[in-house]
């Protein structure tokens, strides 16, 4: 678990007004470093097939128990436990028993590179695209420093919280600050009104740890 919180800014059922919304959070901190992951969790073996037509770039790992492998050196695990790219996924339905939900997933592009194309691909699945390596600026007036290491934004698909618990019927835009609790309070909340203040958002709900 990292050292940050992250405060609901916004709610939509509109994926697309979710997507311009966290974009124009994710600008106000955005840098020449700054990088997007994007994640979803596929329920069915349909929606595993779409996803890979959709967003072949990515990763696909199947589920498994806890202790299902325990013992089993990795290279005799099951391929699609370990993780496959879409063409490797199975071709037989029967391979992905026991198997779901899927997991997609990619890592560390480029800004503006697939954010697009995953909010069209998401549907009713459970994901998220998150914005990391951002920096947030000064606030004197607030008396907060800026700041980098636990500057993120996320929209969340179908959910309303960074566990993906869900589904839902819309899409929440998350902005992350670094947590600092005193005498049980969360002294770094004022600093995340007053991102969201800055592009015309409101904090709309209480913290989620990350």
């Amino acid at each position: 678990m990292s050292n940050d919180v992250a405060y609901p800014v916004f709610r939509s059922p509109d994926p697309a007004l979710a997507l311009s919304t966290a974009r124009r959070l994710m600008e106000f901190g955005r840098c020449e470093h700054s990088e997007v992951s994007a994640y979803a969790e596929l329920s069915s073996v349909a929606e595993v097939r779409r996803m890979a037509k959709a967003m072949p770039k990515g990763w696909f790992r199947g589920a498994s128990e806890l202790e299902e492998f325990q013992g089993v050196p990795f290279e005799e695990q099951p391929a699609l436990v370990v993780g496959v790219p879409a063409g490797g996924l199975p071709a037989e339905a029967a391979a992905f028993e026991g198997r779901l939900p899927v997991e997609w997933e990619i890592w560390d592009l480029p800004v503006d590179s697939v954010e697009d194309d995953f909010t069209a691909a998401i549907g009713p699945n459970v994901g998220l695209i998150n914005w990391e390596s951002l920096q947030w600026p000064d606030a004197p007036e607030a008396g907060f420093h800026g700041e980098s290491k636990h500057a993120e934004v996320s929209l969340l698909f179908n959910t309303h919280t960074r566990e993906l618990d869900g589904p839902t019927g819309d899409h929440t835009v998350l902005v992350h600050v670094r947590s600092a609790v005193f005498d049980g309070r969360q002294r770094n909340e004022p600093y995340a009104h007053w991102l969201a203040a800055q592009v015309g958002l409101t904090v709309i709900g209480p913290a989620q740890r990350c």
